[in-house]
């Protein structure tokens, strides 16, 4: 019984742990906001972060129909935007992506051939699916700049496109495969239009992968937006750690643009 009693002492002793602040993020932030979550519970005034990974869009439609989320970070702004106007909350950009093509290795294309490359009839082009992940949205607004430089390129390329990813139903690979580098392995796929972050992490599963940078005729820009959706302090805490100069060094890290990182000093 003292036993009990000496434990049980302890035990009220010890302070709480804080409730795990409740994120939900775009799945190409999946390695830097791990990384990000761990730092911000070390982190003065931390806590620990459920993390909930997958595309914005449909990540959207399930916060809005009710499924918990304190933060919310986005691939694009629109969709923390909507949130954010329906619960009276602003949004605001947090990190920048560049999309990049992936290719098979052994077919030939360069940034100068990209587009002819993605016309071709006997190439299988890859994208994610829009209005469900802005993977696939920044896609197609490739496709829409195409249409500048070679007059009939977007209906070509939007008609060929394959959906293959960040849909409702889209097949999902076996557990501890790259979801990029698996459009290649099931032969899905002779290149495939994604993320530059998202490029890089196939190409370490699998080398043998080529990454191909988009020409600047081509070149769309990826906007990611945050939004605090709980008036708990740890929500705004893990927002403003994303916003720090910690926070934003992570992002960099892993190959995102991060706007708010201090200049280098000469």
């Amino acid at each position: 019984m003292r036993l009990a009693g000496i434990l049980a002492g302890l035990l009220l002793a010890m302070p709480a742990m804080a409730e795990p602040v409740r994120l939900a993020a775009a799945g190409s932030l999946r390695a830097a906001l791990a990384e990000a979550a761990q730092a911000f519970q070390r982190s003065p005034g931390g806590a620990p972060v459920a993390e909930t990974y997958g595309p914005s869009g449909l990540l959207r439609q399930r916060i809005a129909a009710g499924e918990p989320a304190e933060v919310f970070a986005s691939a694009n702004m629109e969709h923390p935007a909507q949130l954010g106007r329906e619960r009276g909350r602003a949004t605001v950009l947090f990190a920048r992506n560049r999309m990049c093509a992936l290719a098979r290795p052994d077919l030939a294309v360069t940034p100068e051939t990209l587009l002819e490359r993605m016309l071709d009839p006997a190439v299988r082009l890859g994208t994610s699916t829009p209005r469900a992940d802005p993977s696939g949205d920044y896609a197609f607004a490739l496709f829409a700049r195409a249409e500048a430089v070679r007059p009939g390129a977007r209906a070509v390329l939007e008609a060929k496109a394959l959906l293959l990813t960040g849909g409702p139903d889209s097949p999902r690979p076996p557990p501890g495969l790259d979801a990029y580098a698996w459009q290649f392995q099931r032969d899905a796929a002779d290149m495939f239009l994604t993320y530059c972050t998202n490029a890089v992490l196939a190409r370490a599963s699998n080398p043998a992968l080529r990454q191909i940078a988009v020409p600047p005729a081509l070149a769309v820009a990826a906007d990611y937006g945050l939004v605090v959706l709980s008036d708990r302090p740890e929500a705004a805490r893990l927002a403003l750690f994303l916003l720090s100069p910690e926070g934003q060094a992570i992002l960099d890290r892993h190959g995102f643009a991060a706007p708010i990182l201090p200049t280098p000093k000469p």
